[in-house]
């Protein structure tokens, strides 16, 4: 997963979006249903070619997930870039299944990685507290909470998890990975709708993390849990077994932040190294 780009070869960035309703997550897996297999199957039928070139995603999203501003990366001969790069869009839109859309194909600039150069990512959850439920046309995209929610509780309560904390709490731990994050924002709103939705943005998300902080707040908007109940289980550092990991289909990955061109690289860089609160100790 370099940052340099082989000779002879273009990097391409492309900007989508899925309905991850059928969709087993974004990374491939044999037997199952990807957006990656699904896109790298196109990109290798539009073009012609007889090997499939891999894609690099900003953030892997979770079977049921959904995204509206997700963005990857790939790496294409420069000939082959040359004879179909403009006509690719058109071609991507004929090949690919009606819930996968790639929005825009262009040259990536120098040092453009869509994993390591992102400085953030944005989430929204959404989620109606409705007496009848979620509204049919929205029930693939919408969770049913069945007790009223305090919107001005669960802000308050977030206050307490915003910025750079160790979300082992909240994340599901994978080996060799850290839960350091910075959580940038945590707002809720109430539409017009009657749907709340979460806004969730970070440097970069660990597995799990988004559900189950919105897991832990809507307790706190239904009254079952206090208002400062999140930010001790933040500081406890440890799973607790009462944050339930809300379902998918209520979350979208809306947009994905990149520095300025002249800073890729810089980015890059500090996004590989790994991170420790300020304090800790080397054991």
């Amino acid at each position: 997963m370099s940052d340099e780009v082989e000779p002879g070869f273009v990097r391409v960035r492309l900007d989508l979006s899925y309905d991850g309703t059928d969709f087993s997550g974004w990374a491939k897996q044999r037997a199952r249903r990807t957006v990656q297999g699904e896109v790298e199957d196109a990109l290798r039928t539009v073009t012609r070619s007889a090997e499939t070139y891999e894609l690099t995603v900003a953030g892997r999203t979770d079977a049921g997930v959904h995204a509206r501003g997700q963005v990857a990366h790939v790496d294409l001969p420069a000939e082959l870039w040359a004879e179909h790069g403009d006509k690719l869009l058109r071609r991507l839109a004929g090949r690919l299944p009606k819930d996968v859309r790639v929005w825009r194909v262009a040259e990536a600039p120098y040092g453009f990685n869509a994993r390591f150069s992102a400085i953030w990512r944005r989430y929204a959850y959404r989620v109606t507290d409705r007496r009848g439920g979620v509204d049919p046309l929205l029930r693939g995209h919408v969770l049913w909470h069945d007790w009223d929610l305090d919107v001005a509780a669960m802000n308050a309560a977030s206050q307490a998890l915003l910025g750079e904390h160790d979300f082992a709490a909240y994340c599901k731990r994978r080996d060799g990975a850290t839960t350091i994050r910075t959580l940038q924002e945590l707002s809720w709103e109430r539409g017009a709708d009657g749907i709340v939705t979460a806004t969730v943005r970070a440097d970069a998300f660990c597995h799990n993390m988004v559900r189950s902080l919105v897991g832990a707040l809507l307790f706190v908007g239904d009254g079952h849990r206090p208002v400062d109940w999140p930010g001790k289980v933040l500081a406890a550092g440890v799973r607790d077994s009462a944050v339930h990991v809300v379902r998918p289909h209520g979350l979208t990955l809306e947009e994905v932040g990149y520095p300025a061109d002249e800073l890729l690289m810089e980015r890059n860089r500090a996004a590989r190294n790994k991170r420790t609160l300020p304090g800790a100790g080397c054991c």
